[in-house]
């Protein structure tokens, strides 16, 4: 298992820990990926997974560029589009450094 998955995998578990119900992981469509999409209660939750081994360039929030966040977007966009209804829905980011894995940041409701 990669870095990126073993993160992704413990964001997972994290979040369900928590009580939100995983409902697809690496959602992919042209464009764009999200790494979780889960439920908190009836909000449909899309969580991007970012983990910095080093804070040469910053720290894993500072990695969600324009770019990304655009590419987010479209992937949400794109999979709100396949339901029957728009539910409500959030952003959110779980931030984690590799050298202290148990040290996680759950970002709520980020702005995209």
């Amino acid at each position: 298992m990669n870095a990126g998955t073993a993160a992704e995998a413990l964001a997972a578990r994290f979040l369900a820990e928590r009580g939100l119900s995983i409902v697809e992981r690496n959602y992919r469509c042209r464009g764009g990926e999200i790494d979780i999409v889960a439920r908190d209660g009836t909000t449909v939750v899309f969580v991007e997974v970012r983990m910095r081994r080093s804070r040469a360039f910053g720290g894993p929030g500072e990695s969600i560029t324009a770019a990304k966040r655009r590419r987010l977007r479209l992937a949400a966009e794109h999979y709100l589009a396949r339901l029957p209804r728009e539910p409500a829905c959030r952003f959110d980011a779980i931030l984690l450094d590799a050298l202290a894995l148990e040290r996680i940041e759950w970002l709520r409701a980020i702005d995209l």
